[in-house]
């Protein structure tokens, strides 16, 4: 039996299930997630694997997981769902005292780290936010922006590809920023036209960014976000359920004036740009395309550069974003109001955030000498 570290690819309860094309196809599956578990899955930005103890967790509970989920549903398939995920926490729930909480975790853990390959390798975009908890840590995300670094972050996005005035340049430097702009909007430099200054100065940026520093926007809620979601004359996003990430609830979320200032400007000026003449889509890329947790990456990346904050040794992804709302929200007001602007279902999940952000710590000892 082939092994990646000290784990089976597919264990003897799934393959005694399964016949012979969808166990082919079934171990073609678990052999790619358990070679990125081995090699990237801990730290993917760094290239490090998860030790070996912990890959074989993962290979004998998600075997276990997926057989359940094939005879519960009656149907094969190994795309790992928020809903199928918190089902099985709820039968391991219902069935007492046979799994302990530590069983529980550890199955947890295991079905995190799936939907963090899907995230990285497939491109799903999820989050998944469990109902219920069985560790004791409730410690606060990995990364998330300080105060300081938020307020950094959104002066970022006002520079962010920005170009000096076309009618405060001379000829000279008209031509050589046409050059810039050739290369930037990929259009030919003779092509290049005063209105592209102004597409180039585009408050998408900024209505993006700071959309996200209020409201802790997922990656995937960017990606669905619509026009008919804002609203600037009360000066908060309206999220109907249907499109919410968790399909849930209606929300109501709450943005800061200068926040809806930007948005109605950018409002405004989507309506001058050609791939959105079909489109109700709130934000797009240049290219027409949705906004996904790999270009968002990079456009962090990008405003930590402007405003030169170092990335390096942090998880810097949109979510660092969210963390900082969850952070300074339970701060500045409560759990519940942190709940609220998250969107979280279940109160367990706003816990991660009921801690003191590290300048409060260090305030704190200076004050006690």
């Amino acid at each position: 039996m082939e092994k990646i570290g000290k784990a089976p690819i597919v264990g003897g309860t799934a393959r005694d299930y399964l016949d012979e094309r969808r166990y082919t196809d079934y171990y073609d599956y678990k052999e790619r997630l358990l070679r990125w578990l081995d090699t990237m899955g801990k730290n993917p930005e760094r290239a490090e694997g998860y030790a070996d103890s912990t890959v074989a967790n993962v290979t004998y509970k998600i075997d276990l997981y997926n057989v359940w989920n094939w005879k519960e549903t009656g149907n094969y398939g190994t795309r790992l769902t928020t809903d199928r995920a918190d089902a099985h926490m709820m039968y391991l729930i219902m069935e007492g005292d046979r799994y302990s909480d530590t069983y529980k975790d550890i199955v947890q853990k295991c079905l995190k780290r799936v939907f963090k390959y899907q995230n990285h390798v497939e491109g799903a975009d999820i989050e998944w936010e469990p109902e219920h908890t069985f560790s004791q840590d409730l410690s606060a995300p990995r990364d998330f922006l300080t105060m300081d670094e938020r307020r950094a972050v959104r002066d970022a996005a006002l520079d962010y590809g920005s170009v000096p005035a076309y009618n405060g340049l001379s000829p000279g430097e008209r031509d050589q920023w046409r050059q810039y702009l050739s290369q930037r909007l990929e259009k030919p430099k003779k092509k290049v036209v005063p209105e592209d200054w102004t597409k180039a100065n585009s408050w998408k940026i900024p209505s993006i960014t700071w959309t996200s520093l209020d409201t802790g926007l997922r990656p995937i809620e960017v990606e669905r976000a619509r026009v008919q979601w804002v609203d600037t004359k009360n000066n908060v996003l309206r999220i109907p359920k249907d499109e919410s990430s968790k399909n849930e609830d209606n929300w109501t979320v709450s943005i800061t004036e200068r926040t809806g200032s930007a948005l109605e400007r950018w409002l405004d000026e989507r309506e001058y740009y050609d791939e959105y003449d079909d489109s109700d889509a709130l934000w797009l890329t240049r290219h027409g395309n949705s906004y996904n947790s790999s270009s968002l990456r990079k456009v962090l990346h990008r405003l930590c550069g402007i405003a030169e904050i170092p990335v390096e040794n942090r998880q810097m992804s949109w979510y660092t974003i969210r963390h900082s709302v969850g952070t300074y929200m339970t701060r500045e007001e409560d759990l519940a109001a942190a709940k609220a602007q998250l969107r979280h279902k279940s109160p367990k999940t706003t816990m991660r955030y009921d801690q003191a952000p590290v300048e409060d710590r260090r305030d704190a000892l200076n004050r006690m000498g």
